[in-house]
Formats: structure tokens, C-alpha cells, sequence
């Protein structure tokens, strides 16, 4: 089955392009640009769902898009200032132009890239802005914006691979969930207007059942009215950011979900600390920027490592004590300290580490898919064998 790609390129007369084609993979849609002449600069898939507003309440502005094609104007022989304006030229998107803009008059006033893209923190990440300050006193500005992209990739994979997950049981809570609607608030009324009368007669869960339908048969917009009210409390209530910490905190302590929850945080946390440690960020300020990107539990041991790591203890015993290692990790980071090529070992942990939530959310998904099933027919079942129960009984009376 083929999918859409859209694909950012260069022509043969150096001009920036963007289309859409349909090919069956992501190199299949790189080789048909290719032989058409075109330099690929980036390509991605087309999602059919909507663009996720940014902070400021406009449209997204596409981070990712953005460096591989930069990087790839660089790589081309275009100066950064030329870069950047190539890349404002060819924008047709009012809120990405309006972006490059300011990037470009930034550059034109005398400001290094690092100082244009540190102006908007709302569109530019702390990672990708002491990427590039690292990267401008080596010159290596191309290498830098690579590091940010296959970090940005690596997050974004791992998090459609959760989203790909989640997205079988979602359905078959709403459609269970449908089901159950349907039963109790149309098919369990009429059930009980046809045993009115008898109700003295049927099996107690029975008549439980049936007069909750006629209550829901009698008060029908109010029954509808507190349904409304009760999803659209719950969603407001999901909305607001104390309920969210409450259900992340019960997460974050849950026996199981917990400790897998804090090895996706480690993932992120060594994969962004390696990417700056490659950029040439030395490993305590490193480590203080990634901390805001930790959940508060192992926030505050790492600004205590921090601490001990100024005092020049070693890395691995130093994170060892503040919980932030596990077995495999604490054997690669003493070799990486050992070979100088701690930011090499701290990617090979994540990379470890995503490999092993991986597992972790085939084999929920596995376990996870039938239960719900087995919870939705059951629930569904007893409610046709307890509308129909006392026909039954009925028959078997005549008989």
C-alpha cells in the first residue's frame, strides 16, 4: 500500500522545492525524488492527523523540517546567512516565514545563530540552542544540527511506537464502550416496559437492571444531561494541571508502570546528555540542561549528582548513587569514561534502553488487547443474559 511523503529538496538550480509523492517506504519516495534530479534535503509522512498547536496558540512550527533542511543548505556550500534566507524565500506559511525572518535579521544585526534561536524559546529548545552555541566555536554547525535530528527521530519513533500501541485498546474501549451505551440506555428500557408489572418475579440482578432503565426511560434529558456533564467534567478535569500531576505521581509509584516510566525518562535523559557531550558541552552543564527534561523524582538526584560530579568524582559511581543507572548503563559509562567516548556510551544506553521499552509495550499490548476484550464481552454478556433471564425462566415455567 503506498503512502504519502512530503519531501523537501533542491533543484538543479539550487532552489528549494517541496512536494507530495507516493511511494511504498521512506527510501522508495528518497530514490523516486533522486531520479527526478532532486537533492533531498528532508521527507517525511504525511499524518492525517492535525497539526498540534504551539504555545503561543498558532500552528506548528516543524523543528525537525526546519534542521535537516538547514543542515543540508550548509552541507550544499551556502553560507548560514544564505541558508536562512533561502529558506524564508521559498516558505509560504505566514507563521514559518514570519519565524525565519526574525532568524535572519537576527543574523544581519551581528547575532550568532545560537543568540536568534535563543530569542524564541517557545519554538526553539535548550538542546538544540546549546547545540549549535557548541558547535559555532568548532565550526562544525552542519554535524551539530545531524546530532539534533537523529535525536529528535529517535524520540519521535519511540513515541509513535507508544501512540501505535495504545491506539487498538483505545478502540476497543470506545466501542465497547458504545455498546454498553446502547444497551443501557435504549435496549434496557424497552426490556423493562415489557416486565412491568413482574418485577416481584425476576432474579434480583434483573431487576436491578431494569429499574435502572426505567428510571434512565423516565428521566431521559436529564440522564443525557448528567452523561454530558460527566465526560465533560472529566475532560476538564484531565485538562487541568494538578490532575495531571495526581494520576503522573500515581504512575510514576505503581510497582510496575513506574519503573518503566522512569527507564523511558533515563532514555531521554542519556540520549540528550550524549548529543550535547558529542556537540562539545562539557558534562556538568550537560547535565544541568537536560534536567528540566526529567520527571521531579529524578530531577532532584541529578542536580545532587551534579553537585559531586564539581567535586570530580567519577561519573558512573556518581550516578550509580543518585539512582540513575542500571546495571547495563553503569557497565557502559565505565568504559566511556575510560575510552573518552562518554557521549558515544550515553546514546548506546538509550538506544539500549528504547530497545527494552519496545519490548515492554509489544508484550502489554499482547496482554493488554485480550483482557479488554475479554472485560467488554463479559460486561456486554451479562447484560443480554440478565434482560433475557426471565424469559427463560418463563419458558421453562410453561414447560
Amino acid at each position: 500500500m503506498a503512502t504519502q511523503f512530503q519531501i523537501s529538496a533542491m533543484d538543479a538550480d539550487k532552489k528549494i522545492v517541496r512536494l507530495k509523492l507516493e511511494a511504498a517506504s521512506i527510501d522508495d519516495a528518497r530514490a523516486l525524488a533522486s531520479s527526478r534530479g532532486l537533492r533531498v534535503l528532508g521527507i517525511r509522512q504525511v499524518s492525517l492527523a492535525p497539526k498540534v498547536a504551539s504555545k503561543r496558540g498558532g500552528a506548528k512550527f516543524d523543528l525537525l523540517l526546519f534542521a535537516q533542511e538547514l543542515a543540508a543548505l550548509i552541507e550544499a556550500g551556502l553560507s548560514l546567512t544564505e541558508s536562512i534566507e533561502t529558506l524564508a524565500e521559498k516558505e509560504t506559511r505566514s507563521h514559518v516565514k514570519s519565524v525565519l525572518d526574525s532568524v535572519r535579521d537576527a543574523l544581519y544585526q551581528g547575532q550568532s545563530l545560537s543568540q536568534a534561536l535563543a530569542a524564541k524559546p517557545d519554538i526553539f529548545p535548550e538542546l538544540l540552542v546549546a547545540s549549535v552555541r557548541a558547535s559555532e566555536t568548532t565550526g562544525d554547525l552542519d554535524k551539530a544540527l545531524g546530532r539534533y535530528i537523529a535525536y529528535q527521530q529517535q524520540i519521535e519513533a519511540l513515541q509513535k511506537r507508544l501512540i501505535s500501541a495504545a491506539m487498538y485498546p483505545a478502540m476497543l474501549l470506545v466501542a465497547g464502550g458504545g455498546v454498553c451505551m446502547f444497551l443501557l440506555g435504549y435496549l434496557v428500557p424497552k426490556f423493562s416496559r415489557i416486565y412491568d408489572g413482574m418485577h416481584g418475579e425476576l432474579p434480583f440482578l434483573s431487576r436491578m437492571l431494569l429499574g435502572f432503565g426505567g428510571a434512565i426511560e423516565k428521566h431521559r434529558s436529564l440522564a443525557i444531561a448528567m452523561l454530558i456533564a460527566g465526560v465533560g467534567g472529566l475532560i476538564m478535569l484531565l485538562k487541568q494541571p494538578a490532575s495531571r500531576a495526581v494520576i503522573a505521581n500515581w504512575a510514576w509509584r505503581s510497582p510496575g508502570l513506574g519503573e518503566r516510566l522512569k527507564l523511558f525518562q533515563l532514555a531521554r535523559f542519556y540520549r540528550a546528555s550524549g548529543m550535547l557531550l558529542q556537540a562539545g558541552i562539557p558534562l556538568v552543564t550537560a547535565f544541568e540542561r537536560v534536567a528540566e527534561l526529567l520527571h521531579p523524582a529524578l530531577r532532584t538526584p541529578l542536580i545532587g549528582a551534579v553537585g559531586a560530579l564539581r567535586q570530580g568524582q567519577p561519573v558512573a559511581e556518581t550516578l550509580e548513587r543518585a539512582g540513575l543507572t542500571t546495571p547495563v548503563a553503569l557497565r557502559l559509562l565505565r568504559v566511556g569514561e575510560k575510552s573518552g567516548r562518554l557521549g558515544e556510551m550515553m546514546e548506546r544506553i538509550a538506544a539500549f534502553y528504547d530497545e527494552e521499552l519496545g519490548r515492554f509495550v509489544d508484550a502489554a499490548t499482547k496482554l493488554v488487547e485480550p483482557i479488554l476484550m475479554l472485560l467488554m464481552g463479559g460486561f456486554i454478556g451479562l447484560i443480554v443474559v440478565l434482560m433475557y433471564l426471565p424469559i427463560f425462566e418463563l419458558a421453562g415455567g410453561l414447560k
